[in-house]
């Protein structure tokens, strides 16, 4: 009997906490330094958010350990709808390359995708290629001989490439940075032949002559640069590789406080406003249900777990 009181006096409890939320300021925590776009997107959420909610919200960004230290945080917070997570590609990676305490797949509950953004290969101008064939020509001749940069062992853009090496039989030598801006600065003086990098971080050294765009990972073309073809369209039948974005909360939070943030944020991100200024940055907004982005996620986890294994990827 004093079980069964228990049981119900914890179900009443929850029911109680769901119904009165929120009743005081919720936190996004952010595994990334602000400036990037994932740290962007929780701005605009928690800007427009604490609007409808009429509570505070407040970006906390935890960067550092590759996003490890940000991620567990918010896995390990209280499930309680107070904690909200900024997840982008490299969340699916996480476990494939760290020791960690949490599973992404069964410590946290998928509120919603956010967005989709396309990675852009360059080259600096001097590297004797002027298209993707070329390059696969290139490093098969002189294997060893090619050195790529990159933001940072699994990134979205060394997941790029490491794809790109395995569909093309190809070896690169990977340079690993601590971000993004270091490797332009360096692909710019030649320092490194190529790379992957978010479209929006290259595309205006691409119109300033500073580097050659050979191709972008998604399957379509990019809106920021429709004259620069597709990975697959340019000679690697196939390939498509997009930087995603989404919306996550602790597991255990409440249904009905995930139905409600899903309905909100999927409202907001598609309003007129948010989709121009997102598209500037080379964003395409894309929300789903949450069980559309378990399962999402779950598929990401696998197909970058596998390219992970397969190219021996250790983490720094």
């Amino acid at each position: 009997m004093r079980t069964l009181f228990a049981l119900l006096l914890i179900c009443f409890s929850a029911s109680s906490n769901s119904q009165s939320w929120p009743n005081k300021p919720i936190r996004y925590i952010v595994p990334f330094p602000p400036g990037a776009f994932n740290d962007t997107l929780g701005r605009t959420i928690s800007t427009e958010l604490s609007k409808t909610l009429g509570q505070p919200m407040v970006v906390d960004n935890r960067p550092g350990g590759n996003s490890v230290i940000g991620t567990e945080l918010a896995a390990k917070s209280p499930p309680d709808g107070y904690t909200l997570f900024g997840a982008a590609l490299p969340f699916s990676a996480i476990q494939s390359l760290h020791k960690v305490s949490f599973d992404v797949t069964r410590d946290f509950a998928p509120i919603t995708l956010a967005g989709f953004s396309a990675n852009m290969l360059v080259v600096n101008p001097a590297f004797p290629v002027n298209s993707v064939k070329d390059l696969i020509a290139y490093a098969k001749a002189n294997p060893g001989k090619v050195n790529y940069g990159s933001s940072g062992n699994g990134t979205s853009v060394h997941l790029a490439m490491e794809l790109f090496k395995s569909m093309t039989g190809t070896y690169m030598l990977h340079i690993p940075y601590r971000g993004s801006a270091p490797v332009v600065t360096d692909l710019i003086a030649g320092q490194v032949d190529v790379m992957f990098d978010n479209t929006p971080n290259v595309i205006g050294h691409v119109r300033a002559g500073k580097m050659r765009a050979l191709a972008v990972t998604t399957a379509q073309r990019s809106p920021l640069a429709p004259d620069v073809p597709t990975v697959a369209e340019a000679g690697v039948p196939g390939y498509d590789q997009t930087a995603w974005f989404g919306v996550l909360a602790p597991a255990g939070t409440p249904r009905d406080i995930i139905a409600r943030l899903n309905a909100e944020i999927v409202k907001l991100l598609n309003s007129t406003d948010v989709k121009e200024r997102f598209a500037k940055q080379g964003v395409e907004v894309r929300t789903s249900t949450p069980e559309q982005f378990s399962a999402f996620l779950s598929g990401e986890v696998a197909r970058w777990g596998k390219v992970i294994r397969d190219a021996g990827i250790k983490s720094d």
